[in-house]
This record gives C-alpha cells, structure tokens and sequence, in this order.
C-alpha cells in the first residue's frame, strides 16, 4: 500500500460515521483527491489567494488565521488529523480570501478541487450529503465560538478549547492558543497555573 492508499484509507474510514462509500464509489472518488506533504509554517492558502480547494487533514495540524491592520494575528479555528480545513466563503464563492491556512506542524494533506466538488455535489447524492453534513459542522463550530467569545470569560473560554481540541492544550505554543482565545500568553499561564492550584 502507498502513501497515498494509506491516506485514502484514513478518508474513507472519516466517511463511515456519516454516508459510507462503498468500493465502486471509492474508486470513482479517490482520483479527485490529491496528496500532498507540507512543511511546518508552510501556506495552503493567503489572503488576496482564492481558496480552491477542500483539505482534509491526513497528519498534522493547521491553524486558519486573520490579521488585522497592525500584524496582530487572530486565531480563528485549528484543524488537526481526521478533519477539514478551507476558507467556506472564498472556496463557494470563488472570491479572494481574507485569511490564511498554515501549518503548525509537518502536515500531510489530500485536497480535492472546487470544480470536482461541485461536479460531485451533482453526481453523487451520498457525496453532497457527506459534504453538507461537514460544512454544518464547521458552521456550528464557528457560531458556538462566537458565543463563547461575547459571553464568556477567558477561563471559561479556555476550558472549552480543552473540551474542543483535547489533544491540542500539549501540542500548540501559548501563544497560539491565547490568540485563539483573545488573550495574552501571561493571561493565559495566570488561567493555567489558577487552574492547576485548586483543589
């Protein structure tokens, strides 16, 4: 089995919790998608960029980010293994992107193209489903996020990225993760060590 069999396996395998794909529809799906290794601070995509294709993650962890007038960055949604990551509205609307997609870390990737996604959206009913069903899922997950944002302090915050992204609180820097969170990396050692000296 190659690299990108390997891959495949690991995407088909993601498609079992919603609509399975059985191995004729397998094989009619797994040449539209394409692999790809990527660096660590390596770009998938930059603003001014428009946003072409789908990411489903294979290894790795990916942040998609904004900055504002002064370079300050501001963490938007991290995306690690068995996961999507693109910007929604530049990839629909096929107009340039605002944000960035970077690699936190060594990355593998398979990427399948707007137009494919579309022609599939039309050729595929259990393919539109599966896809519908990760588009919601990214859309409740960013609403949620902006809840929390304007109705919830930081600790409370910080709690629900521990509950979102498990495995992230050891893998990403503070300063990432206070991004994420709108805060400072001190706030955020405070929240931490508050955290840690209750009983």
């Amino acid at each position: 089995m190659d690299n990108k069999d390997s891959s495949l396996g690991k995407l088909f395998d993601y498609f079992k919790n919603s609509s399975p794909f059985n191995s004729r529809e397998r094989e009619d799906i797994a040449p539209l998608f394409t692999e790809r290794k990527i660096k660590r601070r390596q770009y998938i995509l930059q603003p001014g960029d428009v946003c072409r294709h789908f990411t489903y993650v294979v290894e790795g962890c990916f942040r998609l980010y904004a900055a504002d007038q002064d370079g300050k960055e501001h963490n938007i949604q991290f995306t690690i293994e068995n996961d999507w990551t693109t910007d929604l509205a530049s990839f629909y609307d096929q107009t340039p992107s605002l944000l960035y997609i970077e690699a936190i870390e060594p990355s593998v990737i398979l990427q399948i193209k707007h137009d494919k996604v579309i022609d599939m959206y039309v050729a595929s009913h259990k393919f539109d489903r599966n896809f519908r069903i990760i588009v919601e899922r990214k859309y409740i997950s960013l609403q949620n996020r902006t809840l929390q944002n304007i109705s919830q302090p930081a600790e409370e915050r910080y709690q629900a990225f521990l509950a979102d992204y498990p495995q992230l609180a050891m893998r990403l820097p503070n300063t990432q993760i206070a991004s994420y969170l709108g805060i400072t990396p001190e706030f955020l050692s405070k929240i931490r060590k508050d955290m840690t000296s209750r009983p």
